[in-house]
């Protein structure tokens, strides 16, 4: 019988790791990588101290998501990116700055969700620039739908953030109409054009900006 391939999000283009990007991750990567788990685990215990978590899906070369967790020290970071140039990168800026209140996993975020955290755990997720598929064929390859809008209102505690942020304007309508007929979440944010000050511009949105693309932060609270 042939196995049936998940659809992922993300293709796996490793590209090639830099010198430094390589020494962060042999010489400090125990510090702040963890191993996925097929079952679930008491995440506050990976950390230095014990805060609420945010989790960050797709941190690109992380260099906004460092600015987050140096301005934000109140909370831990749990990260998670397939891609080894970004995670020695973050790893490199973190460790810059002795940061203690990240950790990475490279791994397929909703499989994380689905195993490693227990429900009505996290006190907000972030998204910025998730991969917009924009090709009609690859739509369905869009992280964000109906079953992980589902998956991340049942992760997250109520009252807690779930933040989007795109620059594709077909994906953030369809995001927007996704939240609007959910019944867990409600909108914090009527202008989505307003970049939260708690979000740094990345690299992917100024080059975007410099396109002519217009930028949607999309909050939502989970009820």
């Amino acid at each position: 019988m042939d196995t049936i391939r998940p659809i992922r999000s993300f293709i796996l283009r490793q590209g090639r790791l830099t010198k430094s990007q390589k020494n962060a991750i042999d010489n400090y990567g125990k510090d702040y990588l963890v191993d996925f788990s097929p079952s679930q685990v008491d995440l506050n215990k990976i950390f230095h101290k014990k805060k609420e978590i945010i989790f960050e899906i797709g941190f690109g070369m992380g260099g906004a998501t460092h600015q987050i967790i140096k301005q934000n020290t109140m909370f831990n970071y749990l990260a998670s990116d397939v891609h080894l140039p970004g995670i020695g990168n973050l790893i490199k800026l973190c460790n810059e700055d002795s940061l203690q209140n990240i950790k990475i996993i490279q791994h397929d975020a909703t499989e994380i969700l689905k195993t490693m955290m227990p429900d009505n755990f996290l006190a907000g997720i972030n998204i910025f620039f998730p991969d917009p598929w924009h090709k009609k064929r690859h739509n369905k390859r869009r992280l964000i739908n109906q079953d992980t809008l589902q998956l991340f209102s049942q992760k997250l505690k109520p009252g807690s953030t779930l933040h989007i942020a795109t620059d594709w304007e077909p994906y953030a309508i369809e995001i927007i109409d996704l939240i609007e007929r959910s019944s867990d979440f409600s909108f914090l944010n009527e202008d989505f054009h307003i970049r939260p000050i708690i979000r740094p511009e990345t690299k992917y949105e100024s080059r975007g900006t410099r396109l002519g693309h217009q930028v949607w932060d999309i909050l939502a609270a989970r009820g």
